[in-house]
């Protein structure tokens, strides 16, 4: 993931006290560091006079971090423009950046709040432009943190980007400079999702998830990473069902997606509600009759109740759909084997025997190696029901078998 440069360096807003402020937000405002005036802000919140102090107390917060940011930025900038090679303290610059989003946003919650006289009189709506202008470090600081191993600077940072995307607060941030985002933030989303579920913290890995989705690069992965999660934690049956519905509203909203056709496939097989099963296949093939997933665990719901003609004509129909799929033709093979041992007539048998071979030997040609599907016993006993024990060519097959 490529590094982002922060856009231009905000002006810091105006900050001096006036006469009524309380001795709690006085004290808030002479501060010169920010872990300074935060200790202050935590020791002083319940003593301040009303929620417009509050508002300017934590916007205070908002201007120290804003320094912070700003000051390693203008040497970055500087750095880019001479063509010098200064020191910049990343860190400070990440930190700085994530204390001014987190401390505006409380800002923007005490700031909209109605004042004495009941009307609502927002003083510090410039937080709003300053602070999406910082947010962008949170990637850098997300990368930088993920290439030194740090875990939870990583869905700090990261988390802290996703998680403020929508906030009231950037209401007013031009939309041109959202779509900007759109550009990284499924990367971003699909990252923290993984680290998030690390840290076995499932509500945010599947809420990234959800963001990432959105991405058409990313919307795969995160979807399969989602439904990984969702169905890790199963332990009991009402579990189980309960995943079987989240399936079904997420297969409701995209009757395509053949990732929650399998999922919710596999979930009604293990359950053994077959008749759901049954109903979700059909359903997808009458919609798509080249459904290939449909088609396929069609072919291995007839290949569960030992119906090999049925669950042959599916897997053929599969195989129309994508012919080179080693996993069906190595079970339309051990179809066609089962179905030859049930023929007592023996030229009979042989001809069924012969389309094994025939499926067989093409699962074989694209899979030498037996990566995708071990056909090598299936193929074995197809040429063994249709040669002989003792021809060369069974022979050559158990040979290959192993």
């Amino acid at each position: 993931m490529k590094k982002f440069l922060v856009a231009a360096m905000m002006v810091l807003g105006a900050t001096s006290a006036f006469a009524g402020d309380s001795d709690a937000l006085k004290a808030v405002m002479k501060a010169k560091t920010y872990a300074e005036a935060e200790a202050l802000v935590k020791q002083n919140l319940g003593q301040m006079a009303d929620d417009a102090e509050k508002a300017k107390a934590y916007n205070k917060l908002v201007d120290l971090a804003m320094k912070q940011f700003n000051d390693q930025q203008s040497i970055q900038q500087t750095n880019q423009i001479m063509k010098k090679n200064d020191p910049v303290d990343e860190a400070a610059m990440s930190e700085g950046a994530y204390n001014a989003l987190i401390n505006a946003i409380e800002c923007y919650k005490y700031d909209q709040l109605p004042n004495a006289k009941g009307k609502v009189a927002p003083k510090f709506n410039n937080n709003a432009s300053r602070v999406w202008g910082a947010r962008v470090q949170l990637v850098n600081a997300g990368q930088t943190a993920a290439q030194n191993n740090k875990e939870a600077d990583v869905l700090k940072y990261w988390g802290a980007f996703l998680d403020t995307d929508n906030e009231p607060l950037f209401a007013s941030v031009d939309q041109k400079q959202k779509d900007g985002e759109k550009e990284y933030i499924g990367q971003v989303a699909l990252f923290a999702a993984r680290y998030a579920y690390q840290a076995k913290d499932v509500a945010r890995c599947e809420k990234y998830c959800d963001i990432a989705m959105k991405s058409e690069k990313e919307a795969k992965d995160a979807l399969n990473l989602k439904l990984y999660v969702m169905k890790d934690g199963l332990k009991t049956r009402e579990d189980s069902l309960n995943y079987v519905n989240k399936l079904k509203d997420i297969f409701a909203q995209d009757e395509t997606n053949e990732v929650v056709l399998d999922g919710l496939n596999s979930m009604y097989s293990s359950l053994k509600m077959e008749k759901e099963q049954a109903e979700l296949l059909d359903n997808a093939i009458a919609k798509n009759p080249n459904n290939f997933v449909a088609l396929a665990n069609k072919g291995m719901m007839y290949i569960q109740k030992n119906d090999a003609d049925n669950a042959i004509k599916c897997l053929k129909q599969a195989l129309a759909a994508k012919e080179d799929n080693v996993v069906i033709l190595t079970y339309l093979g051990a179809c066609y084997n089962s179905k030859a041992g049930d023929i007592q007539d023996p030229n009979g048998r042989k001809v069924v025997y012969q389309e094994a071979i025939k499926v067989l030997d093409k699962a074989k040609q694209l899979d030498p190696e037996k990566a995708q599907a071990n056909w090598g016993y299936t193929r074995y006993q197809a040429y063994y029901g249709y040669y002989g024990p003792n021809a060369a060519e069974t022979k050559q097959a158990e040979a290959e078998s192993k």
